[in-house]
């Protein structure tokens, strides 16, 4: 089964359910500061799981694209991934655990969907912690689908061992218990993996061993929000549950093309020949750097295809990472001239049925890889000359070793990596301080991963009134700046807090600071008349026909949400703002207060930056 085909089985199956089928979010959250990258399925998802109607009614399944990079130090195993797709369908107050499971096993084994092996599939479900009793509902379904599937449904001990008639393996809140942030929905799940290595017998043994060693590998999770978390293990029973389901298409394609890792399938195979093209090297022994490359490299050119540019700031930073990291393993190759732009091509030639705006985008692409690349270049020269001075230091001092400190200052301010100091220093009869450069990055990814977590805290989306009244204004900012400026601005991006609005739109040039006070005189007007904001569901073609702005057209589905703010029947005569979007707004313009802009600025080629408060 082709990467392409499991797509369309699995939104033909969710849709015969009585699912209303929505296109992938963007990578980059529109309106979401609490997330640098779309992680999951859910994420664009969260204000209907709180409670807000979608127009898709009360089920939905797509095809989301995900962008992960706390395990960024996995990749390269038989199934950690950067980018990747999740199959997800969603129920807001509908169905729950028994409709759920029930879907995932028969899209999973019946021979008109994928028809995986019954033997071959494991679960885990919530074992009860912090005041939450073992989920003996989902324990209790799982063991009627394998009686009837004729296998045997033995659940595990609190050892979590599986042995002969074991499948149903109960685990804790660490690894069966889904949370946003710190409070709010969540609830246990249960999650399917399938064994790799079926000639190897019935797996035995602690089922993390049987994960980690590869032999069982999850590719389904679903997650039943039940409870709202109002403090620390303290939990009430929600009104309306709500279910929240994840298929890794990549992981999936590998067990269903009895394949042991996700890089011997049809999205990587492409880019594993390319970059064997390139070096010259065969796959077979260099596998993790020819994967860190082949994911790198599809992660980056799926980030530039939204128009970001590499940078040292937050998702700008983690593109340059990434870049500069394939770079690297490309380097140890033996691959020493521009390389990046050619496995793009490969990414957008495997993605343009499914994903045809990386093909338009191609150009941009390239052009942005060629010339983080060449900056990569002049900062490994940079990175060399240092290191020949460290050297030449340490050989005068007669010490024979380089500190783990310089080599870690190598490997992170010139992405030199510690295998070509070892190399440099090696030359020179020295050595290199392994373990204190190992205890180094160790401490720096705890650094990091604490960072990305406290993106978290505050969960995936703020719905309090100045976030609400924020999201407001940018819609009359958006409609002041057509008005001022002309109609070829267009949103290019936001990002929004409790404390100021960030708007990118697209114009040629620096605002004068003129055009700046009639825009801001301008959204100030709007919020003094009283303007009432209001809403509609339509199809989209409605919404076209009415002349409505929209953000990312693709990613919107048959049915959506309009804001309109200013009528006929008001004082100025007309409709101001008409725009497409789904989240939270203010009841008038009124409740906005003054708004101030503190900041125009560049943000990419072609796009202004305004930074603006409301007071």
């Amino acid at each position: 089964m082709t990467s392409g085909e499991l797509r369309k089985k699995y939104l033909q199956f969710f849709k015969a359910k009585g699912h209303t089928i929505i296109p992938s979010a963007p990578l980059i959250p529109e309106n979401d500061p609490t997330v640098l990258f779309t992680t999951a399925g859910m994420h664009p998802l969260v204000p209907f799981l709180l409670g807000e109607q979608h127009p898709g009614g009360k089920r939905v399944a797509n095809v989301q694209k995900c962008l992960r990079t706390v395990d960024i130090n996995e990749v390269g195993d038989n199934r950690h991934l950067t980018f990747f797709e999740m199959l997800g369908n969603w129920s807001f107050g509908d169905y729950f655990k028994k409709e759920a499971i029930n879907w995932s096993w028969e899209f999973l084994t019946d021979k008109k969907w994928l028809g995986l092996d019954p033997e071959r599939i494991y679960v885990t479900v919530f074992k009860g912690e912090e005041g939450i009793p073992r989920d003996e509902e989902s324990i209790a379904i799982w063991q009627s689908i394998f009686k009837k599937a004729g296998l045997a449904g033995g659940v595990a001990d609190k050892d979590e061992t599986i042995k002969k008639d074991t499948r149903i393996i109960p685990l804790g809140v660490k690894d069966n218990f889904w949370i946003a942030g710190q409070t709010g929905p969540c609830g246990g799940d249960t999650e399917m993996f399938y064994d790799t290595r079926p000639k190897e017998g019935q797996p035995e043994g602690r089922f993390s061993d049987l994960v980690n060693n590869f032999r069982l590998i999850e590719i389904w999770n679903d997650v039943f929000m039940e409870f709202n978390k109002t403090g620390p293990r303290q939990y009430e029973k929600l009104a309306k549950s709500n279910v929240d389901t994840g298929m890794g298409l990549e992981r999936t394609m590998a067990a269903l093309n009895a394949r042991e890792n996700v890089f011997a399938t049809d999205t990587f195979l492409p880019l594993i020949e390319e970059i064997s093209k390139i070096s010259g090297l065969k796959y077979e022994g260099n596998e993790k750097s020819f994967r860190i490359i082949a994911d790198h490299l599809k992660a980056a050119t799926f980030i530039l295809t939204e128009g970001l540019e590499p940078s040292n700031l937050e998702r700008g930073y983690v593109l340059r990472r990434l870049i500069r990291r394939a770079v690297r393993y490309g380097k140890q190759l033996g691959i020493n001239r521009t390389f990046t732009f050619k496995i793009a091509e490969i990414v957008a030639a495997i993605y343009r049925e499914d994903y045809p705006e990386l093909w338009s985008a191609k150009d941009f692409i390239q052009e942005q890889l060629v010339k983080e690349e060449e900056k990569f270049a002049k900062t490994l020269k940079r990175g060399l000359r240092k290191l020949k001075n460290e050297i030449a230091k340490i050989e005068k001092e007669g010490r024979g070793i380089i500190s783990s400190q310089s080599a870690f200052d190598l490997y992170q301010t010139y992405g030199f990596p510690l295998e070509l100091t070892e190399e440099l220093a090696r030359e020179k009869n020295l050595k290199v301080n392994k373990e204190g450069f190992s205890e180094e990055l160790q401490k720096h990814q705890e650094i990091s991963r604490s960072g990305q977590d406290q993106k978290f805290k505050g969960g995936l989306a703020d719905h309090s009134a100045k976030v609400t009244h924020y999201h407001t204004a940018t819609h009359l900012l958006l409609a002041a700046l057509r008005e001022i400026l002309g109609p070829h601005v267009f949103q290019k991006g936001s990002n929004i807090t409790a404390a100021r609005l960030r708007f990118d739109f697209s114009h040629p040039e620096k605002m004068a600071p003129e055009q700046i006070k009639k825009v801001e005189d301008l959204v100030n007007e709007k919020i003094k008349e009283d303007l009432e904001v209001k809403m509609e569901e339509m199809t989209l073609e409605e919404a076209k026909k009415q002349g409505t702005m929209g953000v990312f057209e693709s990613r919107y589905g048959e049915r959506v949400k309009v804001y309109t703010i200013g009528h006929p029947s008001t004082r100025s005569g007309q409709v101001f703002s008409k725009e497409i979007c789904g989240g939270p707004h203010a009841k008038r313009t009124s409740d906005l207060g003054h708004f101030e802009i503190i900041k125009e600025e560049a943000s990419s080629a072609g796009v202004r930056r305004i930074k603006a408060i409301l007071k």
